[in-house]
């Protein structure tokens, strides 16, 4: 379970980190289409990290 979590958000910070890269190295800066993938991906791993945590309280897997 902790594991899981774990990759997500290392997953998340990646994505994150290779945003920047994209934003800074671009000539197209903000209007990058790889800035806007790299955007994409991000939030749809936090959508995926945010239903896996609930998903996982509601089973009971996890306890506050």
């Amino acid at each position: 379970m902790k594991l899981i979590v774990l990759l997500l958000l290392a997953a998340v910070v990646i994505s994150l980190g290779s945003g920047l890269y994209f934003l800074v190295k671009d000539k197209d800066g903000p209007h990058s289409p790889r800035l806007l993938t790299a955007l994409k991906i991000r939030v749809a791993l936090s959508i995926v990290l945010i239903l896996f945590l609930v998903i996982s309280y509601k089973l009971g897997f996890i306890h506050p």
